[in-house]
């Protein structure tokens, strides 16, 4: 242990924004019109196009910069210390994607015939396997390879099934297959979020922590990154189930289930990039932003549940399923944000304040 570490804005500062981000996401999802594939080639339009593909970034950096807190921690904590918070908290996200977020967020009812496992099971899932990865003493280099090696080659297994492995074939669909699974009778779950290439991808954030103070390295791994995808995807052999079949739409529509190393290049590049230019400190506007990005999960949490609810309060109202275009989309997101700020405020003074210690889990 080396000591409390520096609480540095610019990582809030990133999460925070592709937190915002991903509320615009969830608010087309349950205002726009939902008969139009914003990544169709056919139907979409630059103004949605670029309001979908935007929100690729989110889950991305939200998982990377999870590894990220992750490495913070490790600087104040014993290996069994911060093996033991990681398997705890995992599992407790696992249960809140199973549970909370499944019924209070995007479905709401109780009926367990159908469930998915989404982003925040992703995350507990990594978060448990990095756990076991620092209980076996295995070092933060390491285990940065490990997760680049994965990012970079994982899509080698794009041919690959579940029908392959037999009675075995449901952990291929967990970790990389994603399809319906029983789980039980009558009991169907969804992987959305395959785990492999998340771990990969919260191990690599994980790795991010040796570097993350050079904003020069940062800057060229981000460059890097970024330059790659745009060879890669040119070159149009390797990188993506879904060639490049002409024109700016498809040229940057990778695929995200589960996320492509193309994906992966084309998101987390740029946000490199962005990182190795905002500042360790930030004043004015930049604040609350940041203020999101210090309490992500209670915000996920929330938003969910406040931006259903409203959906579901309008259609009751107006008798029909609310398609309010682009316009209304960012214009509810907005009202979501402000809605969503004096609580975040409020939980985030109560975590400063408080001693008590499941307070650490959200």
């Amino acid at each position: 242990m080396t000591g409390r570490s520096e609480r540095l804005d610019s990582i809030d500062l990133l999460r925070g924004m592709v937190i915002l981000l991903m509320a615009l996401d969830h608010t087309r999802d349950f205002f726009g019109d939902l008969s139009v594939d914003p990544m169709d080639p056919a139907k979409t339009w630059p103004s949605l196009f670029l309001t979908r593909w935007i929100s690729h970034f989110c889950a991305p950096v939200f998982v990377f910069l999870a590894g990220t807190s992750a490495w913070l921690q490790a600087e104040r904590k014993s290996p069994s210390e911060l093996s033991y918070f990681l398997a705890t908290r995992g599992l407790w996200l696992v249960f809140l994607e199973l549970t909370w977020v499944r019924c209070f967020g995007w479905f709401f009812n109780f009926d367990y015939h159908y469930s998915v496992g989404q982003v925040i099971w992703a995350i507990g899932w990594a978060m448990v396997f990095l756990a076991l990865a620092i209980r076996l003493r295995i070092s933060a280099q390491a285990i940065a390879l490990a997760g680049v090696v994965v990012i970079f080659l994982h899509n080698l297994t794009d041919g690959i099934h579940a029908e392959q492995f037999g009675h075995f074939g449901w952990l291929w669909r967990i970790l990389h297959d994603r399809k319906n699974m029983e789980i039980a009778p009558g009991y169907i779950f969804f992987p959305q979020y395959p785990l492999l290439p998340w771990i990969a991808i919260l191990f690599a954030g994980y790795g991010f922590g040796l570097v993350f103070r050079d904003k020069a390295k940062v800057a060229r791994i981000g460059l890097a990154a970024t330059a790659l995808f745009l060879t890669l995807r040119l070159a149009n052999f390797y990188g993506d189930p879904r060639p490049w079949a002409g024109g700016v739409y498809s040229y940057f529509n990778c695929l995200k289930y589960p996320p492509s190393l193309l994906y992966i290049l084309m998101t987390l590049g740029p946000a490199l990039l962005l990182f190795s230019r905002l500042p360790d400190t930030v004043s004015g506007v930049w604040k609350h932003v940041v203020l999101f990005g210090r309490v992500p999960l209670f915000f996920y949490l929330l938003h969910l549940p406040l931006i259903h609810g409203a959906a579901v309060v309008y259609a009751f109202i107006a008798g029909q399923r609310p398609d309010f275009g682009l316009v209304g989309v960012y214009a509810v997101w907005c009202m979501v944000l402000v809605l969503l700020y004096p609580l975040c405020a409020w939980f985030l003074h109560k975590k400063r304040t408080s001693d008590a210690a499941c307070l650490r889990y959200f």
